[in-house]
């Protein structure tokens, strides 16, 4: 399968065509951004490191019965998908406070939840991604309510699985955030990625930041976290 036009170009990764309208081709660039794009940098291998890493997790949870965009990986950085028409709904689980709940809501980072909190916010850049209810999306005509509850019952999973993953290696889920496509026949499925730019993840014994919260706090050593986290992945499955 060859690359054929870019169809898309995002943050963190390009989109292009194949000789198949049903599959595409997602490269995963270097480069980092934070704060809805107000920062912007470099992660250098963080490309290569995004693209095997959610290779490997989607194929597990692929396993575990929550149906995903993957179909094979291509390359160091290029893998072919299905191609789906994303819901613009971003789904974050959260285990932990930290980020940006703990800013909303004042709640100091590091208390942990009794049960995980979901949240959907709008997909939307320029609106600065605002948080939504069930009754936010389904008036924007986002999505139905059956999908919604589905997607609801996906995320859980996926959080309750990702948990069991990170933690055989040592490594805490915070939280973390997913996307979610619709096929040509409607099926959803789990999209996007799952990467240290997408999960917030903190070293169990020292609670030390092993994410993109390095490039967006400016704590340094990004790219040796993003390469510990994999060697531990890598090591664990």
């Amino acid at each position: 399968m060859e690359k054929q036009e870019l169809l898309y170009e995002g943050k963190a990764k390009k989109v292009y065509t194949t000789q198949d309208p049903k599959l595409l081709i997602v490269a995963y660039k270097d480069d980092a951004t934070a704060f809805n794009g107000q920062k912007k940098g470099t992660i250098h291998g963080k490309g290569a490191i995004n693209n095997r890493m959610t290779n490997l997790l989607m194929d597990r949870l692929e396993r575990e019965g929550i149906p995903t965009h993957l179909v094979e990986e291509l390359s160091g950085r290029e893998t072919l998908v299905k191609k789906v028409s994303i819901i613009p709904v971003e789904v974050i689980v959260r285990n932990i406070a930290a980020g940006s709940f703990s800013k909303r809501y004042g709640v100091e980072e590091g208390v942990v939840f009794d049960a995980p909190t979901l949240e959907f916010s709008y997909k939307n850049d320029d609106l600065g991604d605002p948080l939504l209810n069930d009754d936010h999306a389904l008036a924007l005509g986002l999505a139905s309510r059956e999908e919604l509850a589905l997607i609801r019952k996906y995320s859980l999973n996926v959080n309750r699985l990702l948990r069991e993953i990170w933690g055989a290696c040592g490594i805490t889920l915070v939280d973390f955030k997913v996307e979610f496509g619709r096929l040509e026949d409607g099926t959803i499925v789990l999209a996007d990625e799952i990467s240290p730019d997408t999960c917030r993840l903190w070293n169990s014994k020292t609670l030390e930041r092993m994410d993109k919260d390095r490039f967006r706090r400016d704590l340094g050593g990004v790219e040796e976290a993003y390469v510990q986290v994999m060697n531990r992945l890598t090591g664990g499955l």
